[in-house]
């Protein structure tokens, strides 16, 4: 298994309605995506949130799924109007427990 985890700061301006959007078009991945088998997205409560408002973790089935999500024509559709919205966080690994 194979783990991706982000963390979203947002820039000045974006609204609570974009940020529900990006919850809600994040967690519609799950079933457009070859090998991601798990999807997890919210708001951070963390009080160590360095200002990191929006955490998420996905899992992938293996090392190759993972380097296709990126490239993915969903998740490039995703980007393309999120990028602006954010400054991001991003963390990969192999979960092999």
């Amino acid at each position: 298994m194979f783990v991706h985890m982000f963390a979203f700061r947002w820039k000045p301006g974006v609204t609570e309605e974009q940020k529900r959007c990006v919850i809600t078009e994040i967690r519609k991945l799950q079933g457009q995506i070859p090998g991601l088998v798990e999807t997890s997205v919210g708001v951070n409560i963390s009080p160590r949130a360095q200002g990191y408002e929006l955490g998420g973790v996905m899992k992938f089935a293996d090392q190759a799924a993972l380097d296709a999500y990126g490239p993915h024509p969903v998740h490039q559709k995703l980007l393309s109007w999120l990028i602006p919205l954010i400054d991001p966080l991003e963390v990969d690994f192999e979960d092999d427990i």
